[in-house]
């Protein structure tokens, strides 16, 4: 969950100005005649890079003090994907979910299985655990584990932060790219949404989506690919249909959360149903925009 109060002006300005960073690598692909996979492979890489979102170099800890990363990809109009999970070298861990994808028969690879794939793929840059570290996420560690210790709930937003990516190229085709560092203070190697295919990540001929937010009830409704079936199947509006899934469906079991989608048609949504979430868009007709609270 992001407060305002939480926030301060500097920050968010650092905040906005990654954003418009990672739109600008993703567009500047299509405006070259690019894909879109190779669109929102960019966007993602350059979300990691940032310290500012749970993915990459800004992925929380987990409860042993170190990182565990997810990643997914898919290709809509192929159905093809790639996922990894519970990666630990991996400085870009949606560069291997992409190579996954192209360079093995498999959609999903995790932990020293995965590590072994990227040593099989020269391209795929390795790193120490400790440099996915910084000071906030450390903070946010000691904070989730002093409430644990306490008998206390763990504080909302402790797994926000997922970043993601979806887009519509010059040939109609549409992917869509997830990445993230899981739930602050996670154990036993818990996977969330982000790296399974149609519950945080997912993308066909009409439709791609990306989620965040609290992953256990992304599975359980599969939620990427249930608003697309909703498009797909029942012809809803993709504006209705991410609606009834992320402030529908999620809330109603007890989750909640957001996500970014977009069809064919060049439509994009992005609901959610928290105090605010990350998002940047870039229409068809070119204008653009960030925000970060729901009065942006």
């Amino acid at each position: 969950m992001i407060e305002r109060k939480a926030l301060s002006p500097k920050d968010e300005r650092e905040v906005r100005k990654a954003l418009d960073a990672a739109l600008d690598a993703g567009n500047d692909v299509l405006k070259a005649g690019g894909s879109a996979i190779d669109a929102v492979s960019a966007a993602v890489v350059s979300l990691e890079e940032s310290p500012w979102f749970n993915a990459g170099k800004g992925a929380v800890f987990n409860a042993e003090g170190g990182h565990e990363l997810d990643a997914a990809i898919m290709e809509g109009h192929t159905r093809r994907a790639g996922a990894v999970a519970g990666v630990t070298t991996v400085r870009n861990p949606i560069r291997l979910a992409r190579a996954v994808m192209e360079h093995s028969p498999h959609v999903m690879l995790a932990g020293l299985g995965a590590e072994a794939f990227a040593d099989t793929r020269p391209e795929i840059v390795r790193v120490f655990n400790r440099w996915f570290d910084t000071d906030r996420r450390r903070q946010q560690l000691e904070e989730a584990q002093k409430r644990e210790r306490a008998g206390q709930a763990q504080a909302p937003g402790t797994y926000f932060g997922t970043v993601g990516a979806v887009a519509l190229d010059a040939q109609g085709r549409i992917a869509a790219a997830t990445s993230t560092g899981g739930m602050t203070n996670k154990r036993w190697s818990r996977i969330g949404d982000a790296p399974v295919i149609g519950a945080g990540t997912w993308a066909d001929d009409r439709c791609g989506v990306s989620g965040t937010g609290w992953g256990e009830f992304y599975l359980r409704t599969a939620a990427a690919s249930s608003i697309c079936a909703r498009v797909a199947l029942r012809g809803d509006t993709l504006a209705a249909a991410a609606e009834e899934v992320i402030n529908g469906e999620i809330p109603r079991l007890g989750g909640d959360g957001g996500a970014i989608a977009l069809d064919r048609e060049g439509n994009i949504a992005m609901p959610f149903n928290t105090s605010g979430m990350y998002r940047g868009w870039i229409k068809p007709d070119g204008s653009r925009g960030t925000a970060v609270f729901r009065e942006d």
